[in-house]
């Protein structure tokens, strides 16, 4: 459950540093929902042990998007992990295509790929 919660607040921080600061999104009228996720564990950490979760763009869909995500302490992967978000809008009407401002935000698509089509 922690490892969720990791990939949340690095989610959001990766937004923000690609310009959009979760809370100019939500002010946008769009939010990101969960959609999917895998982790896979490779070694232990602990209470005490500082963490640090890399972020990268693995995919862009048209109302959807993947990041992959590792941990680590210190030198040692800690676990690796992928999750697709879908946009959705905050009035409750459902999924979104991704607007421009989170597009931006996600930076380069990987591999210089197109579009890939929407995981759900």
């Amino acid at each position: 459950m922690w490892y969720l919660g990791y990939f949340d607040e690095a989610m959001a921080d990766f937004l923000a540093e690609g310009g959009l600061p979760y809370q100019d999104m939500l002010a946008s009228g769009h939010d990101v929902q969960l959609v999917h996720t895998e982790i896979d564990w490779r070694s232990s950490l602990c209470w005490a042990d500082d963490a640090t979760v890399e972020v990268s763009l693995a995919s862009v869909g048209a109302t959807s998007f993947s990041l992959r995500f590792a941990v680590h302490s210190g030198e040692t992967l800690v676990a690796e992990g992928l999750t697709v978000y879908v946009v959705v809008a905050t009035d409750g009407s459902g999924k979104k295509p991704i607007p421009a401002t989170i597009r931006a935000a996600l930076g380069p698509e990987p591999n210089g790929g197109s579009p890939q089509p929407d995981r759900q």
